[in-house]
């Protein structure tokens, strides 16, 4: 799947052959069946041209990661304990990430209703002012 939404384009088994034989050896048949497992199980479709087919992913790498993460999430026990452990894993960057991915879906008409929270996800509560805009 790299190799397809590397290029964001049809792939053709052939061009995903040439890629990889740059940092392995690797069978045209090997890249073929993966890619055939692939469209089997709906992450690509592929449509003929000529003798061969062309790939393509059917969603992002972002929607794909979503979609396995809300996934992993829904057999939880217990979502907001999962949730908590997950946030617990992320590097300071992620919890920035995620800050920011809240503001997007939240809109700015929601952003000017809701007051600030007093520690945003990312934030240290012992932060100084000067530390808080990071």
């Amino acid at each position: 799947m790299t190799r397809v939404w590397k290029w964001n384009r049809p792939v053709t088994v052939r061009e995903v052959l040439e890629d990889l034989q740059q940092e392995r050896s690797i069978a045209y048949t090997t890249v073929m069946t993966v890619l055939d497992n692939l469209h089997q199980k709906g992450w690509v479709r592929r449509e003929a041209e000529g003798r061969a087919y062309r790939y393509e992913a059917v969603s992002t790498r972002a929607a794909y990661a979503a979609a396995l993460m809300n996934d992993a999430w829904s057999q939880s026990d217990n979502p907001a304990a999962a949730l908590v452990a997950f946030f617990g894993m992320m590097s300071p960057e992620q919890r920035e990430a995620l800050s920011d991915a809240v503001r997007m879906v939240q809109g700015p008409e929601t952003r000017a209703e809701t007051p600030a929270p007093e520690n945003p996800v990312g934030e240290n509560p012992a932060a100084t002012e000067g530390d808080a805009g990071r």
